[in-house]
C-alpha cells in the first residue's frame, strides 16, 4: 500500500495502530536486537533502586550491568556515563539500519533540540556557545557559526523552517514559550511528512501517536493553568485537534469519557485522577510513555523488519532516561514515592 494514495486516517484500531509489514532484508538486524532485548533492565531493578536508602545503594544494584558506576561518582560522572551509553545505542542503530533516510529521520531529533537551545539564546541575547549535541545531522560546532553569520541556508530544509517559525513566533509577543511551540509544530509536521515519503506505516503511526500524546499533555497543562491558548494544539494526529480544544471547556471528570472512542480514555482517566489528587503531572508523563512503549512492543510480532530495530533503539533510550532518573533522583534526595509514581510499567 502506498501511503501517498491511501493514508492512515481516523481510528480504526482498538489499542495500537498498525505497524506495517515484514521486511526480510532486516532478518540479521532483527535477530541481533532480539538477542539484546532480554539484557534490558527489568522494572524490578528500578523499583529496588527507587527504594534504595542512598545513591551508593542504588548504584550497587547496577553492578554487573552496562550502567555500572562508582558509588562515589558525582552527578557529572553519571551524566557522562549515560551519554556514552546513549551514543553506543545510537551507533548500533545506525549500523543495523540499512535505510539511511530512517537514520537521518531519528537524528533530526537532536537537530531540533539544538535549534530550541540556539534560538532561545539568540532572542535572550545570551552567548550562543558550543554545547550542542553532536548526534544530529548538523555538527555542534557549526551552530554558533551559522547563527552568527545568519546564513540559515546551511541548515537542512526542516531546520530552516524551524528557525524561521521560532523567531517569528517569539517576536509576535516576545514570549520565549512560543519558541518551543513553533519548533514542536515544525518537528511534528516533519515526522509525518518524512514517514509518508518513506512509505512507512510504522513511522507514520508513531508520528501520529506522538502528536496525540503531545496534545493530551497540552490540554491538561492548559486546563491546570486555566489558560485558553487553543493555537497550541498540533494537527495530523489520530484524534482531531478540535477534540482537545473541546476538552478545555469540559470538566476534568468528563474528559476521559470524551475520548471513549480513542485508545487514550484509560490513560486520561488515571492521569487526571492523579493530577487532581496530587497537583502533579508525574502520572500523565508515565502513562504517555507507557502507551508509546506499548506501541513499540507490538513490533515483537514481526519476524523481520526495520520496525523492531527502531523500537529497540527507542526503548533503550527510555531505559537510559530511567536509569538517569533513579541515580540523579537519589543524588538529589527525591522521595521513593515520587520516583515510583513516575516509573513506567512497560519494562
Amino acid at each position: 500500500m502506498n501511503l501517498l494514495e491511501e493514508d492512515l486516517t481516523g481510528i480504526d484500531f482498538f489499542r495500537y495502530p498498525p505497524i506495517g509489514e515484514e521486511n526480510w532484508e532486516y532478518i540479521y538486524a532483527t535477530a541481533q536486537v532480539r538477542a539484546l532485548e532480554p539484557l534490558m533492565l527489568s522494572r524490578g531493578v528500578f523499583v529496588e533502586m527507587a527504594n534504595a536508602e542512598t545513591f551508593a545503594a542504588a548504584a550497587e544494584l547496577l553492578a554487573g550491568t552496562e550502567y555500572a558506576i562508582d558509588a562515589n561518582a558525582d552527578s557529572a560522572a553519571v551524566e557522562a556515563m549515560l551519554l556514552e551509553r546513549r551514543s553506543a545505542v545510537r551507533e548500533l542503530f545506525a549500523k543495523l539500519m540499512s535505510n539511511r533516510n530512517i537514520v537521518m529521520m531519528l537524528r533530526a531529533r537532536e537537530d531540533f533540540a539544538n535549534m530550541r537551545l540556539a534560538v532561545r539564546r539568540v532572542v535572550t541575547e545570551k552567548p550562543l556557545g558550543l554545547d550542542y549535541s553532536d548526534e544530529g545531522s548538523v555538527p555542534a560546532r557549526e551552530f554558533e557559526e551559522i547563527f552568527e553569520q545568519e546564513d540559515y541556508t546551511r541548515f537542512p530544509d526542516y531546520l530552516q523552517d524551524a528557525v524561521e517559525a521560532a523567531i517569528l513566533a517569539y517576536y509576535e509577543n516576545k514570549d520565549v514559550r512560543a519558541i518551543d511551540h513553533a519548533i514542536d509544530r515544525v518537528e511534528a509536521a516533519f515526522r509525518v511528512r518524512r514517514a509518508r515519503e518513506l512509505n512507512s506505516v510504522f513511522a507514520l503511526s508513531m508520528a501520529r501517536i506522538q502528536i496525540d500524546l503531545y496534545n493530551i499533555r497540552t490540554m491538561l497543562r492548559l486546563k491546570m493553568a486555566e489558560r485558553d491558548d487553543r493555537q497550541f494544539f498540533l494537527p495530523d494526529g489520530f484524534v482531531d485537534k478540535d477534540k482537545f480544544v473541546q476538552g478545555l471547556d469540559t470538566p476534568f471528570e468528563a474528559i476521559a469519557a470524551m475520548f471513549y472512542a480513542a485508545p487514550y480514555a484509560e490513560l486520561l482517566d488515571e492521569s487526571i485522577a492523579y493530577l487532581r489528587a496530587e497537583q502533579s503531572f508525574l502520572r500523565l508523563e508515565q502513562k504517555c510513555e507507557d502507551y508509546l512503549m506499548g506501541f513499540l512492543k507490538t513490533t515483537r510480532e514481526l519476524a523481520a523488519g526495520p520496525q523492531p530495530v527502531i523500537a529497540y533503539g527507542l526503548m533503550k533510550e527510555a531505559e537510559i532516561r530511567t536509569v538517569r532518573m533513579m541515580l540523579i533522583g537519589k543524588k538529589n534526595g527525591l522521595s521513593s514515592k515520587l520516583m515510583l509514581d513516575r516509573l513506567g510499567n512497560w519494562m
